[in-house]
């Protein structure tokens, strides 16, 4: 039973650390990538969607994307909300294709892009401990006896310890990608 806490805290942990991956993806390094726009919800067919899925995206070199629709009816709720998610990019409608030019960061900019990574680290640390929290407490009320708290306990903080430790390395190197030029 006490076991299952451990491996459900996993779990949870790791959706924590996945989530943050994701977001991280979204942080523009001046690099052309399709993780900056594939989330963007696009009010299409009478409901919204993620860009992702009414079309392709890629970037064929490090300073431009190119998104192709599915359907070419739908370049301009494309291009509306691209300008509306407030991404600081520019797309133009070029035929049957929406071309986004990636400007080059500016040192500001990079500051800025590197305080908001940190403090989504620390969202994602925080959503790691308050898993450990939660997992705590559920020990404490189904533990058989004080030494089986003390080992479940000592798993739960090396694990929590661990995904704390992957989520700064994955933050120090996006660091370093903002500050790359």
């Amino acid at each position: 039973m006490s076991d299952e806490l451990i491996d459900s805290s996993r779990q949870k942990m790791f959706s924590a650390v996945s989530v943050f991956k994701n977001d991280l993806a979204t942080l523009r390094t001046g690099r052309a990538t399709p993780a900056l726009v594939e989330n963007v919800e696009v009010l299409a067919y009478g409901t919204k969607m993620p860009l992702i899925q009414l079309g392709t995206i890629h970037a064929p070199d490090s300073g431009t994307i190119l998104i192709t629709p599915f359907d070419v009816n739908n370049i301009d709720a494309i291009v509306k909300s691209l300008q509306e998610a407030n991404l600081g990019l520019t797309p133009l409608a070029d035929n049957n294709v929406i071309r986004i030019n990636i400007p080059a960061m500016t040192l500001e900019r990079r500051n800025e892009f590197i305080k908001l990574l940190k403090t989504k680290v620390e969202g994602a640390k925080v959503m790691v401990r308050q898993v450990r929290r939660e997992t705590m407490e559920d020990i404490a009320k189904q533990a058989e006896n004080e030494d089986e708290v003390k080992r479940l306990e000592k798993i739960l903080q090396e694990l929590t310890d661990e995904m704390v430790a992957e989520i700064e390395v994955l933050g120090e190197n996006k660091e370093k990608e903002l500050l790359t030029v």
